[in-house]
């Protein structure tokens, strides 16, 4: 379509300065297409901003071009012989008719635009960099830095990478990020792990919402469609998102539109009847490329390989940007996800002692009535506006609405160690609003340049739940089960009863000090006021202004390395009741981290390798029942302290010219320090958690002739790891998970892939919840995927 004013092709990529990105070679991957395709793919790829009109580089051609190569040299390179020419001014390349090509002709001026440190949208997106690693991250301080230059351990989970593997959703992507496991309490019931210690936040574009108990029943694992990375920081973040575990924040990054036109269209299909169709469009919704919208949907139709089960599983996500002014961006997005699932409650039971029954990992022993139906919505907004000096204000908010309902079975052994079975129907609503303003950029001490994010943010949660339940059979035995034989019951759903409202504000600043120009420190700290309120009474409590603080600094010690160390205060609220009726305080305690930092291939390869320490402090305990003012009803003593300490490795991005990888090692020891049972002190914290866990990803174009052949494959391995309690233990031996991947490009348009995964069938727990409960994990399994790319 003729366009007759100009418009950007793409989003921003980050870059330090704009002399910096014209003169630094970056590595290309360009295919010979028509020039406009080549002019928007060298933008994303090296950051560098060019401008033109459509019509004027209509029906160019432009050749391939591979390899390191300076910005403005591949802009010579792909502008050669066309007639047209650049001038680079201000950071932005014009393009636009050669003066010499006719004395008549008029040089079109098509304006200039600065080279800013963040894009508009204040990150560095992966989409279409076929790159493992990204060059920006701000998950950890709102401040947006290099990997490098983030004194914490991060990961990043590129487009790329989902692409690669396959990774449908955010319980896949976790099970092969570094440093991160995922345990489920049933076959629907998701938890995520790191450092020792759970996950109890995730954030959507910078925007936490926290994982209580009973919202992780809610949320199910979110389609990674809508996704171009997830970034994850490991640690303590109290500084981006308050109150939390001191374990990693999941920054889960959402796809922005494009500026051209993109159609993607992909189907998969593998064992036990696994079938998923991807469609995502985006395009300028106008002439000028001032507003612009995308459009993804999924859809997935699964069996499984229990005797007994499937899913039903949809998604739509929609975005528009609207360029209010050159310098102020307005978003609004919407995405809704619905899985409808005939799954139950509980997992596979062990023996009474935790030995293994030798059954099949395909046999269900749940009921043909259980079903898992959940179905989560939101809606975003963001306002961005980019003054003068450099600054920029972001406001941004996220709304949630999320619902479950269920009915599924679970067992229970009673003391004389015979097998039964109880029941339970339940619905919840969890309703979540999440919002964040914030003011950054850079200010003059000194004679040298700094930066400052100052900010505020609010987010509460809505829970209503409702259930009951009931015994359905009594002296099991599991080899002769049959799922048709308990008839569905009916229960009253006042039985139980929970309703609270938590609410957490606070405000925020930090800054990052250039001390030297190898020496950067970073300050910050952050004021919350955290409500909890319950339809009890007696369980409500609020804190008042905790203080987090966070300190880090980091030293480069040549254009690759850098060393850093890093502290962070732990703050997370109890809602737990004590012996007098009133609650626990919240735990406490510190993060330390130190590193070695490394950049490779200008930022193409990232490398890290940490030290990390951390308390908490103030675990509630539960109490023999004896201790409590109601025996009935649970209460806890604030006795618990846990040190978790270890070893963080990580490798990702450009390994070799055409080979892409991350290889990922963490060593983790969470103990017990102090404890009201003296017997556990010095005792592992959580067992069940292995200590030390390989993730391995890579994938490589093979060359010359066969250059439209891709090989991948992963490795995810841990130790050997176990639950156990005064009556039983359940153990699990080290294992590793290996997965393969040919992809094959048939043409520009069409590409096709095939995974292959656990090849070698390894059986293995999955989790080890409890001798009622415990998961296995995938038998080998395939998935073809095709997809057409306009």
């Amino acid at each position: 379509m003729k366009q007759s004013v100009l418009h950007p092709l793409a989003l921003s990529v980050w870059l330090g300065i704009s002399a910096v990105a014209q003169a630094t070679p970056v590595s290309l991957d360009l295919p010979a297409q028509p020039l406009a395709s080549s002019l928007q793919q060298l933008e994303a790829q090296s950051g560098l901003r060019i401008q033109f009109q459509a019509e004027g580089v209509a029906n160019h051609q432009a050749p391939a071009i591979k390899g390191d190569m300076e910005p403005t040299e591949a802009l010579q390179t792909l502008l050669a012989g066309t007639g047209l020419d650049f001038e680079l001014r201000d950071g932005t390349a014009t393009v636009s008719q050669a003066a010499s090509s006719s004395a008549t002709d008029e040089r079109v001026n098509l304006g200039t635009m600065d080279v800013i440190s963040t894009g508009l949208t204040g990150v560095a997106r992966t989409e279409g960099t076929g790159s493992y690693t990204t060059g920006v991250v701000n998950s950890s301080t709102k401040l947006p830095m290099s990997l490098r230059e983030t004194p914490q351990s991060v990961s990043v989970i590129t487009s790329q990478r989902i692409e690669d593997q396959g990774l449908g959703n955010l319980n896949e992507i976790v099970q092969n990020t570094t440093g991160l496991t995922i345990q489920q309490s049933g076959p629907e019931r998701q938890r995520y792990y790191a450092r020792g210690f759970q996950v109890d936040n995730i954030m959507y574009d910078g925007l936490p919402i926290s994982l209580s108990r009973y919202s992780q029943d809610v949320i199910t694992a979110p389609d990674s469609a809508m996704l171009d990375r997830v970034e994850v920081v490991r640690g303590s973040t109290g500084l981006m998102q308050g109150s939390g575990n001191p374990s990693a924040a999941i920054n889960l990054i959402r796809k922005r539109p494009t500026y051209e036109p993109y159609v993607s269209i992909g189907a998969s299909a593998g064992s036990w009847d696994r079938y998923r169709t991807e469609v995502d469009a985006s395009n300028a919704l106008n002439e000028a490329g001032t507003l612009r919208g995308r459009i993804v949907t999924a859809y997935e139709d699964n069996g499984t390989y229990r005797d007994y089960g499937s899913t039903e599983h949809g998604f739509a996500y929609g975005i528009v940007e609207a360029d209010l002014t050159d310098r102020t961006l307005f978003t609004i997005g919407a995405s809704y996800q619905n899985d409808n699932k005939d799954a139950d409650w509980g997992g596979t039971p062990t023996a009474f002692d935790g030995s293994d029954l030798g059954l099949s990992r395909s046999a269900y022993l749940g009921n043909d009535w259980a079903y898992w139906n959940t179905n989560t919505r939101h809606l975003f907004a963001e306002l961005e506006h980019r003054f003068d000096n450099d600054w920029r204000l972001r406001l941004a908010g996220n709304k949630m609405w999320g619902r479950i309902n269920m009915l599924g079975s679970y067992f229970f052994y009673d003391r004389a160690g015979s097998l039964n079975q109880g029941a339970g129907e339940y619905t919840y609503t969890d309703n979540y609003n999440s919002y964040d303003g914030n003011l950054s950029g850079p200010f003059q001490l000194f004679g040298r340049t700094h930066e400052l994010v100052v900010g505020a943010s609010m987010r509460n949660e809505i829970f209503d739940g409702h259930g009951g339940w009931g015994t359905t059979a009594t002296n099991i035995d599991p080899y002769e089960w049959d799922s048709g034989a308990v008839p569905e019951p009916s229960y009253d759903m006042n039985l139980w009863n929970l309703k609270f409202q938590s609410e957490e504000k606070g405000v925020y600043a930090a800054t990052r000090l250039s001390i030297t120009d190898p020496l950067k420190v970073i300050l910050g700290g952050r004021l919350d006021w955290y409500d909890y309120d319950d339809a009890n009474e007696a369980n409500s409590y609020k804190v008042t202004r905790n203080v987090t603080r966070y300190a880090g600094v980091i030293y480069d010690l040549n254009d690759t390395y850098s060393v850093y160390a890093s502290y962070t205060d732990i703050f997370k609220p109890q809602n737990s009741p004590d012996a007098s009726g009133g609650i626990i305080a919240p735990m406490t305690g510190t993060n330390y981290e130190i590193g070695l930092k490394a950049a490779y291939f200008d930022g193409r390869l990232n490398a890290s390798a940490a030290l990390f320490r951390m308390l908490q402090e103030n675990r509630a305990k539960l109490l023999d029942s004896s201790f409590c003012p109601n025996p009935s009803v649970a209460c806890y003593e604030a006795a618990g302290e846990v040190e978790s300490k270890g070893i963080d490795l990580e490798v990702a991005g450009l390994l070799a010219e055409g080979w892409e990888g991350s290889v990922g090692y963490t060593y983790v020891e969470a103990k017990y320090r102090k404890d009201s049972t003296a017997s556990n002190e010095g005792k592992l914290f959580d067992p069940d958690q292995p200590r030390h866990l390989l993730k391995v990803s890579t994938v490589y174009h093979l060359p010359g002739e066969l250059q439209q052949w891709r090989v991948g494959g992963t490795i995810n391995a841990q130790n050997s790891t176990f639950n156990e309690t005064a009556t039983y233990r359940i153990e699990q031996d080290a294992y590793a998970v290996v997965g393969l991947m040919l992809g094959y490009r048939v043409n520009e348009h069409v590409d096709t892939r095939v995974n292959l995964n656990n090849v070698f069938d390894e059986e293995y727990y999955s989790s080890l919840n409890s001798n009622t409960s415990i998961g296995y994990g995938d038998p080998r399994n395939l998935m073809f995927s095709v997809n057409w790319t306009l």
